[in-house]
């Protein structure tokens, strides 16, 4: 028989509550470990669940990670905090947390500011706010205003808007819809939740020639395969390459597949918005920096669900939670754009194919210039290559020649040379739209005083202020410090003696409409125009003839299809091959003015091409002049190879700042001295970046550079665990992996 005593303490044990279950969470904050918590009883948070947790005065939004990580299992079960709340959010897929782990080990970022990416729409971890809108129930009021009766005459038909988009439907103020809602002839009702209309995979049937379709059926047999593959679509300016992917697009589709479709500038493409919708009966869901908080909190959610199927968006839109991925398309995937340089360092066009590889399925990359990196992972046989040789209309591509400006000169205080006027002026008498590109915002990129001499320089940055007219100030493009342009000299107070140095494209068009003052002109450049609709409508305008002379910044040569743009002339061919250490500047530039130049003739008339320039024998000038592309890229992947540069070996860029010079020097060669020996990688520096200050900070920059199959990640995280500590201050050690600016 037992004795009481130990009766009793079998009760008690038996009573006792079972230990509470320890999970993992990771933050969205600049760590990599996960920290524990404890589950409260009855709750349940599987891994990828949001969760509320207390951390330090705070509490903070954050995911259970599905393992301990780095960190986990180091508190006692007695210390642990509970979660607090666990939020009615769909979970984070578990290939999410899989991308975060690969992306975070890869450029060597925390987790948690990968993490970060992925909750990047706050919106959507808020309960969602009603929304109302008004329909019409009642007789008219007595007292009848034209205002009124429009918005009645509008509301008979039953719907139910929003206050604001029926007052702006019926051109009137909102007080006179509330109005209305007082006198009984309107009522206010809760508006149903959005939703999204699903796309149509076969809402309208295209027809291809003979390449496209050949590029069709392997693209959709590479969706049926359902593994992961990578195609590139190479194809012309003009050739079609949208309405070939498009196809891929449809069969995943179809397949009940969701699609992602990046692109370098979503906020610019109204016409890919509307071949979108013609292909597919409905608009794409689009995201970019210029979609509202609230909206973007509704996607988000509406991915997650699924509910979502395709979604078209800037390289953010990589880290949307797919739990259902099917297709990944990266358009203009040579565009400079998908590089992130900011918090985490990413190339997006590279961990797309990451993504699609942990996915198991297709990934297309779509260009008329494909990047070098691409263009040898197709010639090795790494990447499916499918070409379109020719223009989907049958025009044939743009004759291009180069204007020598040692020989063609302007006259003086000019930028146009006597031969690109004379085009201009005939363009112009043809009733055709003519292009003037210069990849350069602004009036002038110097403005100096002629009596003393003085420049203008950021305050902030080791940079020239740049000139903008149009707005009567002075700006950096680099840190964005702007000032009113002075009435006399800072230094010597010599009234009118501030004078431009160099043209931008506001100086072209200074130049244009002297030249042709009847001409219609429009000026392309983001910093010109306030908002994306208004961007979109520049376009637009554009599209539609309504304008005769078009000066214009990269922006048009994001894939926009000017019908009636028969001429385009490069003021300034040099301007990117000027950019010093670049191994990329002679691809980039040969990429650029390929995709400017192409933009002419793509329709009935033929195109001509321009390029002033003072190097015509410079291997991109002949190459763009020529048309052989594939002799360029001969060169440039044989330059690249003896170089041991990217694609033929691996790069890291490593910047050191602080707000003090001497600090930041004195760490840079710190770091420099604690590189660990290795034969077969190089570490070049420390030494002053070209541009030597960023908003008040001192820049060094160390470049590592080693063969392809080094394992470059390894050897920074040992090398990184050397490094003195960081003590308090505001130094600050940025390592870029693959690094695309030299600046």
């Amino acid at each position: 028989m037992d004795s009481p005593k130990l009766a009793g303490a079998a009760t008690l044990m038996a009573t006792q509550a079972p230990p509470a279950q320890r999970v993992a969470v990771l933050l969205p904050v600049a760590l990599d470990a996960t920290y524990d918590y404890k589950l409260g009883p009855g709750i349940e948070a599987p891994p990828g669940s949001f969760v509320l947790v207390p951390f330090g005065r705070q509490e903070r939004l954050g995911v259970v990670w599905d393992g301990p990580t780095e960190g986990s299992g180091e508190v006692a079960e007695s210390k642990l905090k509970a979660i607090a709340e666990v939020l009615d959010v769909p979970p984070l897929p578990a290939i999410s947390m899989r991308f975060v782990e690969w992306v975070a080990k890869y450029t060597l970022g925390q987790k948690g500011m990968v993490l970060r990416l992925m909750m990047g729409a706050s919106a959507a971890f808020e309960t969602a706010p009603q929304r109302f809108g008004v329909r019409l129930v009642g007789e008219p009021p007595h007292r009848v205003t034209p205002g009124r009766q429009r918005v009645i005459d509008i509301a008979r038909d039953g719907l139910i808007r929003g206050k604001s988009a029926l007052a702006m439907e019926a051109g009137v103020s909102p007080a006179v819809v509330d109005g209305l809602v007082q006198a009984g002839t309107l009522v206010q009702v809760e508006l149903p939740a959005k939703s999204y209309p699903l796309p149509d995979p076969v809402a309208s049937q295209p027809k291809f020639n003979g390449s496209q379709e050949a590029a069709v059926h392997q693209l959709r047999a590479a969706v049926d395969a359902s593994n992961f593959s990578v195609s590139l679509l190479d194809g012309v300016t003009g050739s079609g390459k949208t309405e070939v992917y498009f196809e891929a697009v449809a069969r995943a589709l179809a397949k009940g597949n969701q699609v992602l479709v990046l692109l370098p500038e979503i906020a610019l493409t109204s016409q890919f918005v509307d071949r979108f919708k013609e292909r597919f009966g409905v608009p794409p869901i689009e995201w970019h920096s210029g979609i509202g908080q609230t909206e973007r909190g509704r996607i988000w959610r509406a991915v997650s669900t699924g509910e979502a199927r395709i979604v078209v968006g800037a390289r953010s839109a990589l880290y949307l939670p797919y739990p259902d991925l099917g297709l990944i398309v990266v358009d203009e995937e040579h565009d400079g754009a998908f590089k992130q340089e900011d918090r985490v360092t990413y190339q997006g066009r590279d961990m797309a194919v990451v993504r699609a590889s942990l996915g198991g399925i297709p990934v297309v990359l779509a260009s008329a210039t494909p990047s070098l990196e691409t263009q040898v992972n197709a010639r090795t046989g790494r990447y499916r290559h499918l070409m379109l040789e020719s223009r989907f209309s049958g025009q044939a591509l743009p004759t291009v020649g180069a204007i020598d400006l040692k020989v063609d000169k302007p006259e003086q205080g000019k930028w146009l040379s006597p031969t690109l006027v004379r085009e201009v002026t005939e363009n112009l008498s043809r009733g055709e739209q003519s292009l003037l590109f210069l990849n350069r915002r602004g009036y002038a990129p110097l403005t100096l005083c002629r009596a003393c001499g003085h420049r203008f320089q950021c305050p902030q940055c080791d940079a020239w202020l740049v000139e903008h007219r149009f707005k009567g100030r002075l700006t950096c493009h680099h840190c964005g410090f702007h000032t009113p342009i002075p009435e006399k000299c800072p230094k010597c107070h010599a009234e009118h003696s501030l004078i431009a140095c160099g043209p931008g494209v506001e100086r072209i068009s200074e130049e244009v409409k002297a030249l042709w003052p009847e001409a219609r002109t429009t000026i392309l450049s983001s910093d010109l125009v306030p908002s994306v609709a208004d961007l979109r409508e520049v376009i637009d305008t554009i599209t539609r003839g309504e304008t005769d002379i078009i000066i214009g910044t990269q922006i048009v040569a994001k894939g926009h299809n000017f019908p009636q743009l028969t001429l385009v002339g490069i003021v300034d061919g040099d301007l990117g091959l000027s950019v010093s250490g670049d191994p990329r500047a002679s691809e980039r530039t040969f990429q650029l003015l390929h995709q400017v130049t192409g933009r002419a003739g793509r329709h009935l008339k033929a195109g001509r091409g321009y390029v002033q320039t003072h190097l015509p024998e410079h291997p991109v000038m002949q190459a763009i002049v020529s048309g052989d592309r594939e002799a360029f890229l001969d060169y440039e992947i044989g330059a690249r190879q003896a170089a041991g540069y990217p694609p033929f070996g691996r790069l890291v860029s490593l910047i050191v700042s602080a707000k003090d010079k001497r600090v930041a020097e004195e760490y840079a060669r710190k770091v420099a001295l604690a590189a660990p020996p290795a034969q077969r990688i190089m570490v070049l520096g420390p030494a002053e970046a070209p541009i030597a200050v960023v908003r008040g900070r001192y820049r060094h920059r160390i470049l590592l550079k080693a063969p392809k199959e080094v394992d470059v990640q390894s050897y920074l995280r040992a090398w990184l665990d050397a490094l003195p500590t960081i003590k308090g201050g505001d130094l600050r050690l940025q390592v870029d992996i693959d690094p695309y600016n030299f600046l």
